[in-house]
């Protein structure tokens, strides 16, 4: 059985590992032993903190295999971006510059440098080894974050944004970056990447470029991967398009991809779940998927697994199901449908 559950320390050589795997351009993760043990750090602090309201804490989450104890993938969700440190992106404009005398009338794209996001939750460090990329994996990592932040709403930004990984090449080099690197930072983009990662943003401000840049004046190759994504980011992209995420033109300073966002409200996973009461017996022959959690903080539990429903209205899972995810009779649970259109629960 596939569960997302919170980091340990016991999960540190898993997520070097995967660090490693994910590869360049994957700035949440990078290679650093002491910087992952902190993330880990961080997050296992920030379950563990009594929240009011958010501000700097980060949740991070492994995919275990329950059989095998083997950790398989990571995501995460930052409560609330910019708040102890700036961050920064791209807004993609269009400036008129007009003169009637002349009746001369351009059009003209700018990308300005802005803070537009600040204060916003944030859901990133999505990763799944490639092994393991088939049925509704996917779909568990990424979705699971929502039934958290559904059930515990309170710790996170109203906004909810996704950076999506921008073009770059097998030997990690980004056609944006290649422009914008030669011109402001001399400074490769692996290891801009790499500093980013370890939280040193404070050469951003010195040495980012503080008025409009003008699209047409970069390179064509930079041009041309400007709100792209990675072929690899293509299926996190739709999942998150699915539950309603929208690209407003806000792209990544260093390699150009888009940012998403979406209301938290209305992001299609927590504002079709629902909250039901636990039977432990086998489910029907009419069970359908589910993505089903329980609702602990510090012990959340996730997974993607076959449900049917009782004359109570109560969700029947099996007791293999119950176990993974620390559930007993008449628990409360929350779930919603795997289908990509979700049927309201009929109540009897």
């Amino acid at each position: 059985m596939l569960v997302v559950r919170p980091i340990g320390p016991q999960d540190q050589d898993a997520l070097y590992q995967i660090a490693v795997d994910s590869g360049v351009g994957f700035t949440s993760l990078p290679i650093n032993r002491d910087v992952l043990n902190e993330k880990i750090a961080r997050s296992v602090a920030s379950f563990a903190k009594d929240v009011i309201q958010p501000y700097d804490e980060g949740y991070l989450f492994v995919l275990e295999d329950t059989l095998t104890g083997e950790v398989i993938g990571t995501t995460a969700v930052e409560a609330s971006v910019g708040t102890r440190t700036p961050f920064y992106h791209y807004h993609r404009q269009t400036v008129v510059h007009a003169s009637p005398t002349l009746e001369v009338h351009n059009k003209m794209e700018v990308l300005t440098l802005c803070n537009h996001y600040t204060g916003c939750a944030e859901v990133c460090t999505l990763f799944l080894q490639e092994a393991h990329r088939c049925g509704t994996n996917g779909r568990l990592l990424s979705k699971s974050r929502f039934l958290f932040m559904a059930q515990f709403a309170e710790r996170f930004g109203s906004k909810v944004i996704a950076e999506m990984r921008g073009v770059n090449d097998a030997n990690g080099n980004s056609p944006f970056w290649h422009w914008l690197g030669t011109h402001f930072f001399s400074m490769e983009f692996k290891q801009a990447d790499y500093l980013v990662g370890l939280g040193n943003k404070v050469f951003i401000a010195e040495l980012m470029p503080k008025y409009p840049l003008y699209v047409n004046l970069l390179s064509k190759e930079a041009q041309a991967v400007i709100s792209h994504v990675h072929e690899k980011t293509l299926p996190a992209l739709r999942l998150l398009e699915k539950e309603g995420f929208q690209d407003m033109g806000y792209v990544d300073i260093f390699d150009a991809g888009p940012t998403v966002e979406a209301p938290l409200k209305n992001v299609s996973s927590v504002k079709n779940s629902e909250m039901l009461h636990v039977k432990i017996a086998q489910p029907k022959d009419d069970a359908e998927l589910f993505l089903i959690s329980n609702t602990k903080l510090n012990d959340f539990r996730s997974s993607i697994v076959a449900v049917s429903f009782d004359d109570h209205g109560r969700a029947v899972i099996s007791h293999e199901t119950a176990q993974g995810l620390k559930l007993q009779n008449q628990d409360l649970c929350r779930l919603v449908a795997v289908k990509a259109y979700y049927k309201t629960l009929q109540r009897l």
